[in-house]
């Protein structure tokens, strides 16, 4: 999120787009503390306080209408977003993974699961992906990854660290690159 919000400051979109809401499902979530900082409107919107998902999705729903939200970047939201939220969006909604999907994706894949993973297999390279959203996890189509290296001696932390500097800079391109060229995805 701060990448981003970086980027529309003072980096590859500036001038091309603006953060006009961050939502979080939780209430301790390190991007709503940001995103204040940055005066960027946010709300808070907990699963547990709705009896189903479809008047979850809704409610989200009515949230992104409300601030004119044109395209959803995906930050550390860790549930599927609903059928709802995707067909309103339809390749607008961008999540970033730290692997070179379609490898290390899929349900239970985030965060240092991943990175241990990548550690275990003994690859060679790693990298970081922004993909469209669909109804599963890491399925979507491709927008653009980067690949980092992977030594012999490197930790799950190590490969994390290098993953994540990637993951600044491409997801900010990912963004430029639904606005200004979409029929090039």
């Amino acid at each position: 999120m701060q990448a981003i919000a970086d980027s529309v400051k003072n980096g590859i979109l500036k001038g091309l787009a603006e953060v006009v809401l961050v939502i979080s499902n939780n209430p301790d979530a390190f991007a709503l503390e940001r995103a204040a900082k940055e005066n960027i409107k946010t709300v808070c919107i907990e699963r547990k306080k709705f009896h189903d998902e479809k008047s979850f999705n809704s409610e989200i729903l009515k949230e992104l209408r409300k601030a004119k939200a044109d395209i959803i970047c995906l930050a550390g939201y860790m549930r599927i977003v609903g059928k709802e939220i995707i067909d309103a969006y339809p390749q607008k909604v961008l999540n970033i993974h730290p692997a070179l999907l379609p490898k290390f994706g899929g349900k239970g894949m985030y965060g240092h699961h991943v990175h241990e993973s990548v550690v275990a297999a003994k690859e060679k390279k790693s990298g970081a992906t922004v993909h469209f959203v669909d109804e599963n996890y890491d399925t979507g189509s491709i927008v653009i990854q980067r690949e980092v290296p992977v030594f012999e001696t490197d930790t799950p932390a190590d490969v994390a660290k290098r993953v994540l500097e990637v993951e600044h800079k491409i997801y900010p391109e990912a963004v430029c690159k639904v606005i200004t060229r979409p029929d090039q995805i």
